[in-house]
């Protein structure tokens, strides 16, 4: 006969067999691998499969949310003939759900609140009524009026009251002389003050401002002798005295007003009081009676009530304006008006189940509103098949146990796989050999037990490692490892032996027969430069590297190729400037002072390519290109540029001048030596004709003579007239 079992994935594992988390629907009896122990059949659901479950077989209960009771929030207008009572009112929305919380799985609703117009609010004044607030008496007196036409504004239903509070009513707080416990102030400003108290509630809330103002009006100053006041004291009563101070279930206001600071917890053992306040309402004719014996816009703010064990909770706001809080700040929205909607995200979560299972409640509310959530949280502990479990069945050793999920829980007494032993019988040396493989000295390879003479192997702390075999020798985590991976990732491991998948193999299934990887770009494997080993190229050409043998980095044409990619990354100028991030990203730049500092191919185990190219500017910039691990593009490159010298202006200037005036001057030389040479010339021909001119003898000339001789007539005479006058001394005359 057939049986089933099942397994419930779970996501905390370590509570299978306190709540029966196991459920697998399986058609052979042997699902089970001797040497597993039941809680075998609670896997991932992947695994499950591997093992041959299929998914129709597998019992994989979910979580889920039900919504049971959804009234709309109120859209009211104040203004509305209808008046509605406070409790016809609906703030937030849903109201009632149902959780069905399975381990570990959050369940998320959205809970959404907005304040309804002109709902009913309570507002209870609390003051100081010691002697520094004198003043502010005068004050208050007509607030009642002023508070009612405001809040009018606001809602039609308002109420208001008044309470007032001075002082713990004992030493060092007051002064307990008979005269001054008549009047507390000083005689010197012939004041009279009302006997100091702690709390008195003036006024129970109303709907008659007049009374507020007409009671308020009657109202004296006290006084006491510290600076610190009352006031925690008034204020705990104020909140526990429901039926005094006459709070509805609706929005309740306190206004506290004091110009003091407080008294904390432990100021009162001045007084002789130690009694922690007990929280409880101590009025007697509107009079606090126990302050010598204890001592003390808008935000919506969600809170949730107590929650069961393991269980938690998780806030995400959306507020106004498409603000989204998480954390702390998940639980609250801020600057909410009359009339605004906001919405919170809540998730609930278990992480394990309670005792039997049963349900809980709780509840959440806005903090300060009356209006809550409830939720009821229902926990899936046990599998549905648990529900048809044959008690005393014969499948359990002659009804030693109950059949259920295809496996035996054994009665008080009994234990083994099917319930085939009696706890006194466990600890024989007769059943313990059969736990010895090759009769050795270790039972069950000392990782497992010998129960009934079967090993039932060790748990392992990871609730997916396991023990198998028939002497526990085998296990599921102790194969071969590739990249951290048990079996590379591409196998199980069964026995310290890797069963590899399909296309995979090695003792680590860390070798793939797929050749894809390996294809270059034109389609041939490795590029026709290498073998495709386990899914990876091995270049048989030195020269080519890559993950394909595509690269070559010392090829002729390498420089130019990255040229551009360089110059755009380096110095943001070149063609490729405005694609730079894209096209140009392949590759790790690394910067250097200077070409020093470039790497050498001495100094590398990877071909390395030295460049030198020239910019637009006719600038030349060095770098290295280099292919490591055949895959990581890297490039060095100098980050400063070799540019031309341009022209100095001062030496270029100063050549010119100084070259006019040299030329000047070699003028003037040249003219000056002309005209000597000239000058020269000219005084030597002189010379030359004075030196050939012949002179006659001096003779006695007529005109007659001159005329007759040269039968000249009228012709014009020219007397040349020689003289020869003896030289006297310089000095005399002539």
């Amino acid at each position: 006969m057939s049986t089933s079992s099942c397994v419930l994935i779970t996501n905390n594992i370590t509570h299978i067999f306190l709540f029966f988390l196991f459920v697998i629907f399986v058609s052979v009896q042997d699902f089970l691998k001797q040497g597993e122990s039941k809680s075998a059949r609670c896997d991932e659901l992947q695994s499950l499969i591997t093992k041959g479950c299929t998914k129709a077989k597998i019992e994989n209960p979910r979580g889920s949310t039900s919504i049971n009771k959804n009234k709309a929030v109120t859209n009211r207008k104040k203004d509305m003939a209808e008046k509605l009572k406070a409790d016809q009112i609906t703030q937030i929305q849903p109201q009632k759900l149902t959780l069905n919380l399975r381990s570990g799985e959050a369940q998320t609703f959205k809970l959404k609140f907005k304040r309804a117009e002109d709902y009913p609010i309570d507002l209870y004044y609390l003051m100081d009524l010691s002697f520094s607030m004198k003043d502010d008496l005068e004050n208050v007196k007509n607030l009642g009026t002023d508070l009612m036409r405001e809040m009018k504004e606001v809602t039609s239903d308002f109420k208001i009251g008044f309470g007032s509070f001075v002082e713990k009513t004992v030493m060092p707080y007051i002064s307990t002389t008979p005269a001054r416990l008549l009047n507390p102030c000083t005689s010197t400003n012939n004041d009279t003050c009302t006997s100091p108290f702690s709390y008195k509630n003036v006024l129970k809330l109303t709907e008659n401002g007049k009374e507020f103002n007409s009671l308020v009006s009657k109202q004296q100053i006290s006084g006491n002798l510290d600076s610190p006041e009352g006031g925690f004291d008034a204020i705990m009563q104020v909140a526990v005295c429901g039926d005094a101070i006459g709070w509805r279930n609706v929005t309740r206001l306190l206004v506290f007003s004091t110009d003091a600071g407080f008294h904390f917890a432990g100021d009162g053992k001045l007084g002789g009081i130690v009694l922690p306040n007990d929280g409880k309402c101590h009025l007697e004719n509107n009079m606090y009676t126990m302050s010598h014996y204890y001592s003390l816009s808008s935000e919506v703010i969600l809170e949730n009530g107590k929650l069961p064990e393991g269980v938690s909770i998780t806030y995400k706001s959306i507020c106004k304006n498409g603000w989204v809080g998480t954390g702390e700040n998940g639980r609250k929205c801020s600057n909410i008006s009359i009339g605004d909607e906001v919405s919170f995200e809540i998730a609930i979560k278990s992480e394990k189940c309670p005792p039997q299972g049963k349900s809980e409640t709780i509840t959440i509310k806005p903090l300060g509103f009356t209006e809550n959530v409830e939720i009821v949280l229902n926990f899936i502990c046990e599998c549905e098949c648990s529900k048809d479990g044959k008690p005393l069945s014969e499948m359990c050793h002659n009804g030693n146990g109950t059949f259920e999920c295809g496996a035996c829980r054994c009665n008080e007494g009994r234990i083994g796989r099917l319930c085939e032993c009696s706890t006194d019988e466990v600890r024989t040396d007769d059943l313990d050999a059969n736990c010895r493989k090759d009769n050795g000295t270790d039972i069950c390879s000392n990782n497992g037990d010998c129960v009934c003479g079967t090993c039932e192997c060790k748990k392992r702390e990871n609730p997916e490692e396991r023990y198998s075999g028939k002497f526990c020798e085998c296990d599921n985590f102790n194969c071969d490892r590739s990249s951290n991976k048990l079996c590379g990732g591409h196998g199980r491991c069964e026995c310290r032996v890797c069963i590899c998948d399909a296309n995979y193999t090695g003792s680590a299934c860390d070798c793939s027969l797929d050749t894809s990887t390996c294809l270059a770009a034109n389609k041939q494997i490795c590029n026709g430069r290498g073998t495709c080993e386990c899914g990876v190229c091995k270049c048989t050409n030195p020269k080519f590297q890559g993950p394909t043998c595509e690269i070559c980095p010392t090829c002729s044409g390498v420089c130019a190729e990255h040229k551009d990619c360089v110059q755009c990354r380096a110095f943001d100028t070149g063609e490729k400037k405005d694609t730079c991030e894209r096209d140009c990203s392949y590759f790790n730049l690394i910067r250097v002072k200077d070409r020093d500092k470039l790497p050498q191919p001495a100094d590398q185990s990877y071909p390395l390519s030295h460049c030198k190219e020239r910019d637009a500017n006719d600038c030349w910039f060095y770098y290295t290109y280099a292919v490591r691990n055949h895959t990581e593009r890297e490039v060095y490159v100098v980050d400063t540029l070799e540019c031309p010298a341009g022209p100095d202006i001062i030496p270029i200037v100063a050549g010119v001048v100084a070259g006019i005036v040299l030329i000047g001057l070699a003028l003037l030389l040249i003219w000056k030596l002309l005209m000597i040479i000239h000058d020269r010339r000219e005084f030597a021909k002189f010379e030359k004709e004075k030196m050939n001119a012949k002179w006659d003898t001096v003779r006695r000339i007529t005109p007659t003579n001159l005329l007759s001789e040269n039968n000249c007539s009228g012709c014009f005479l020219l007397f040349t007239l020689q003289i020869s006058v003896p030289l006297k001394a310089r000095g005399d005359s002539v």
